[in-house]
């Protein structure tokens, strides 16, 4: 699969005229994926992803006030340190669903 890297057009027509030039690169591509099953992985795939991961997520009044406490204590910003704790809560349940999965397939 050719790797394209589409540049930024100044007009409509210029964008379109690229497009037609590189058809059956894009095509070549498409049908690639569908063949291989990774259609659907792309640009419109990641921008759906990334609206639904933009969904409101409300925390309860009591956590919120306490994550607010702790961030100002460690001087970051609220969001980012309840981001962080997230993160570091997903990697601990992955890693320990890894090593359940190892000690099953032993």
């Amino acid at each position: 699969m050719k790797k394209l890297m589409v540049p930024k057009f100044a007009s409509d027509d210029e964008e379109a005229q690229w497009w037609y030039d590189h058809k059956r690169i894009v095509e070549d591509n498409l049908s690639e994926a569908l063949r291989n099953g990774t259609a659907g992985r792309g640009i419109v795939q990641r921008v759906l992803n990334r609206a639904r991961q933009a969904e409101p997520l409300t925390l309860p009044a009591g956590d919120l006030e306490r994550a607010i406490r702790l961030s100002r204590r460690k001087k970051i910003e609220c969001r980012e340190y309840i981001l962080g704790l997230l993160h570091k809560a997903l990697d601990r349940e992955e890693a320990a669903a890894k090593r359940a999965q190892r000690r099953k397939s032993a």
